[in-house]
């Protein structure tokens, strides 16, 4: 696919008031949810989750595309559509998670990279007649004494340009997610630092493999105080020196910047999102939003596993969806919260 129908694409996941749905979580990461609900994690289980997500209703005026996972985009709702159709109808964009996880570097104890290069190719290939416009894959990055090491992000670094340069290849677009985690008693200064080499890091790799920066998002974190820290950062220092990172490391040509929530808390992640874009502006990229926990944590509570709580699950999700709708534009008020709830 030429860059300009990437960019295209590209820029379709980043439009005013919108932002991206992860709904692409393992196996073993659903089980976990599923568990502290009572929910038996069942295939047919998740299934009825996801279709719970996808239908709610008025959901495409905040939502522009949805990361699935493996089995999510081959499972269909109940009148036999397959899920990447049932959202394509609504003008939500399918994506789908294509790493393997991310597993204990070799020469690098306590360090991790992201695996599933192998066979990439034909699965992007597969992916893609299932219906899949983009593709997103996730390194993690940990902070801690003398970590992490510049081999560990040169590693993951190599990584994330080798999948996307792939994925451009096989017309979808490339989510690139290189998460530095909060995990720790960092410093927010702390976590500059190394959120700058990774960012740094990253696009240099991109470069050298030649990937076209218009036809790619980015997925990072934000810069934050580590959740042990004895200070965490305020919204509004968070936001500047987020911007000011990103400015330093991310070429002006990335349409969008899709941040990870990365276990803050759902109102935190959003307050975050609505400072960076309500102060500061214009800025080079579109900055949205590809949550994961943030958007789907009070639906996952409210359904409980019961059909007779669907509806509660779809207005929890419409809530936060409407809510990050109003961040990606700098429109969120606390005050949003108890309007629309």
């Amino acid at each position: 696919m030429c860059a300009t129908n990437l960019e295209s694409i590209a820029r379709a996941l980043v439009p005013p008031g919108k932002g991206i749905l992860a709904a692409d979580e393992s196996h073993p990461t659903i089980a976990k949810r599923f568990a502290a609900l009572g929910i038996e994690n069942t295939a047919e289980n998740r299934r009825l989750y996801r279709q719970m997500l996808f239908t709610t209703r008025d959901i495409p005026a905040f939502i522009s595309g949805v990361i699935l996972f493996d089995e999510t985009i081959r499972q269909k709702a109940d009148d036999g559509t397959p899920f990447p159709e049932l959202l394509a109808r609504q003008r939500i964009l399918p994506g789908i998670k294509v790493d393997k996880g991310a597993k204990g570097l070799a020469g690098a104890s306590g360090e991790l990279v992201t695996e599933g290069l192998d066979g990439l190719r034909d699965r992007l290939a597969e992916y893609k007649t299932l219906g899949a416009a983009f593709a997103k894959w996730r390194a993690v990055i940990t902070i801690g004494p003398g970590v992490p090491s510049s081999y560990c992000i040169e590693a993951n670094a190599h990584a994330l340009a080798r999948y996307a340069v792939l994925c451009q290849e096989a017309g979808l677009v490339p989510i690139v997610e290189p998460e530095v985690l909060m995990d720790g008693d960092h410093t927010i200064e702390r976590c500059f630092e190394v959120t700058e080499v990774t960012l740094h890091t990253v696009f240099a790799a991109l470069h050298q493999q030649r990937v076209a920066p218009e036809g790619m998002l980015l997925k990072p974190n934000m810069v934050l105080s580590g959740k042990s820290c004895s200070r965490q950062a305020g919204i509004h220092e968070v936001a500047d020196t987020t911007i000011r990172c990103l400015r330093r490391t991310v070429p002006a040509a990335v349409p969008g910047i899709v941040f990870l929530s990365g276990g803050q808390g759902d109102e935190l992640a959003t307050a975050h999102l609505n400072a960076m874009n309500a102060k500061g502006g214009p800025h080079p990229w579109a900055l949205s939003f590809s949550y994961g926990r943030a958007l789907q944590a009070p639906a996952m509570m409210a359904w409980k596993g019961q059909s007779t709580l669907i509806p509660a699950g779809q207005q929890a999700l419409y809530h936060r969806a409407r809510c990050n709708g109003a961040a990606r534009d700098g429109r969120y008020t606390p005050e949003l919260e108890r309007v629309i709830a």
